[in-house]
């Protein structure tokens, strides 16, 4: 039986708190989600919530709700099919919600989510141990505007008079408790880089010998480039929202996000979007070609011409643009697809990238699983064409990637959805925290250059953990 939901807000001013101090008051150690970002396009509006009505994931093979109160659904089938009749089954009753996020479903997909659909080997162990599909149903939550300078609360509530009595009370108090008069959050020197290195998955040599044998299926003609990654491991008494913190200080991107799930935390910066849908309009950016930042402008310009100059960095870039678009022809209508703002530089706070937007219109048939599934994973995280590249990675790869190389995100009841692609990002259970990055091969590459680019990625997030003369 469908819920059908009406939406409910609570507009107050907010002038000097930021989201962190909010976010410490309205869900503190609670399982709660923050999503922000640093990008002049898209960071004008925060979301945040805490203690979600349901945390929905993958076990044993099968798509399992965790109610609030206590109860277990498990939905049978392929979890994909089972997450998409899960998703189905809410609606909003009113058309252009005022926020881009109206409630609905935040989390995280692992990369493993492609097995939902295509028959790939799976021989890694899964050392985490964190299942594919995590995510929160969300049905009260706080948005931050950054251009009004309000703070909305929003709560989701089935329409009944029972419902519409208890809303104003509610709303008001999720407004009392995120601006209760508290300390504000401060970095600390006990807080300070306390990790220890205790795993990596390969060594130069080991990495090297991988990157070999992808040239050589690449000179077979098996694939044109595979994205091989390797994983650290460092333990840390630190705990995942200073790590959050931390990270948004030294590495701004258009995706910031922080989830406790109880259990274990994600912590990310990701600069990546993996896809977006707003009216109708699908869109992914890839991104392929990196330079770091200059000292100045002119240093920037000089390391901008060389990138865009640099025939194997575009050879890379078209190709992952040409996988993006035949991926979004799977789910567009005819005709609709073109590439935007093809192969320009956008910088952020440490390195340059070349990128491009490829867009097209949804067929009416399809919903926000379809895109995800239509998408996962990106192109820059497992290579072309995708199902060999990713066979290649079972057979090269030492352990299963879990969440890295997925999606972070929010799909919502309103129609709209934004997921990112999980990189530079960190996995906390327990003491351990879990970061990964790749590189990608093709016929040209050099093994010793594409190891120094995953340790480069890799040490960019262990910065905050590890003290720089232990890196």
């Amino acid at each position: 039986m469908k819920r059908i939901f009406k939406v409910y807000t609570k507009t107050v001013s907010l002038i000097e708190e930021t989201a962190v101090d909010v976010y410490s008051n309205f869900v503190g150690d609670d399982k709660g989600f923050l999503l922000e970002s640093y990008d002049k396009n898209y960071d004008r509006y925060v979301f945040m919530g805490r203690e979600p009505e349901a945390v929905i994931r993958t076990e044993n093979g099968q798509l399992t709700v965790y109610r609030r109160d206590g109860s277990k659904l498990v939905v049978p089938g392929n979890p994909a099919e089972a997450l998409k009749e899960y998703f189905d089954s809410f609606e909003i009753s009113c058309e252009g919600a005022p926020l881009p996020f109206s409630g609905g479903l935040v989390g995280a997909l692992g990369y493993d989510f492609v097995r939902y659909q295509e028959d790939l080997p799976d021989h890694n162990d899964d050392e985490i141990g964190i299942d594919t599909i995590q995510l929160m149903l969300v049905t009260e939550f706080l948005s931050i505007d950054h251009v009004a300078e309000t703070m909305t609360a929003v709560i989701l509530e089935e329409n009944s008079e029972e419902g519409e009595k208890s809303v104003v009370s509610r709303l008001e108090e999720m407004i009392r408790k995120a601006l209760a008069k508290t300390e504000k959050v401060k970095m600390t020197d006990e807080q300070e880089a306390d990790g220890k290195i205790i795993y990596q998955s390969d060594t130069m040599e080991e990495y090297c010998e991988k990157v070999e044998k992808i040239k050589k299926y690449i000179r077979e003609g098996h694939v044109f480039q595979t994205v091989l990654s390797q994983r650290w491991t460092v333990e840390t008494g630190q705990d995942g929202f200073t790590l959050y913190q931390k990270l948004r200080e030294m590495n701004p991107s258009p995706y910031l996000y922080y989830f406790n799930f109880g259990d274990f935390e994600i912590i990310g910066s990701s600069p990546e979007m993996v896809v977006r849908h707003k009216d109708s309009v699908v869109t992914t950016c890839p991104i392929a070609g990196t330079r770091p930042r200059g000292r100045d402008e002119k240093e920037d310009k000089c390391l901008e011409a060389s990138l865009v100059d640099d025939p194997k960095e575009k050879a890379e870039h078209v190709m992952l643009v040409d996988l993006a678009r035949n991926d979004m022809g799977r789910i567009a209508e005819f005709g609709s697809v073109r590439v935007k703002d093809f192969m320009h530089i956008q910088r952020y706070s440490h390195v340059m990238h070349l990128v491009s937007f490829v867009e097209g219109r949804k067929k009416q048939e399809y919903q926000a699983v379809d895109l995800i599934r239509a998408f996962l994973p990106a192109g820059t995280l497992s290579g072309a064409p995708k199902v060999r590249a990713m066979e290649i990675i079972d057979e090269l790869e030492s352990v299963r990637r879990g969440l890295y190389g997925g999606a972070v995100g929010y799909m919502d009841f309103g129609g709209n959805m934004d997921f990112c692609i999980t990189i530079r990002t960190m996995i906390k259970k327990g003491d351990r925290v879990y970061m990964q990055a790749g590189a990608g091969i093709v016929a040209d590459s050099d093994p010793e250059q594409e190891y120094q680019e995953c340790c480069n990625k890799v040490r960019a997030l262990a910065r905050i953990l590890v003290k720089e003369e232990n890196l």
